[in-house]
């Protein structure tokens, strides 16, 4: 009866370590894909790095001060070419009398 144990002990033996065998590999395998899930990481955003609605919506709010700045600043800068065009037609009349005045008067204007 004991040799009859010893085989059953030893075919029971057998069939425990293939079971180990097995769940080896499949630890293994976990690994690699537990290393394939951490390359994911680098791959995709992840939830602290995506851009929130609250981060977009603030966005947004400094999109328009910014193109409000621009704004006046375009509107600042059509007002100074308004007034140095009206300055250069200014000086072009100025430069036309003092031309009439010199004429009348005998005066030759040298540049």
């Amino acid at each position: 009866m004991n040799e009859d144990n010893k085989e059953l002990v030893d075919y029971l033996d057998q069939k425990f370590n293939k079971i180990d065998d097995k769940f080896n590999k499949i630890d293994e395998k976990f690994a690699g894909v537990d290393k394939k899930f951490a390359a994911l990481t680098d791959i995709f955003v992840t939830k602290d790095e995506a851009v929130t609605k609250n981060d977009f919506e603030e966005l947004k709010g400094d999109f328009r001060s910014l193109q409000s700045s621009v704004d006046a600043y375009a509107v600042k800068a059509d007002k100074y070419i308004q007034e140095t065009t009206m300055l250069g037609h200014q000086n072009s009349r100025y430069e036309k009398w003092f031309h009439l005045l010199a004429e009348k008067l005998g005066i030759k204007l040298e540049y």
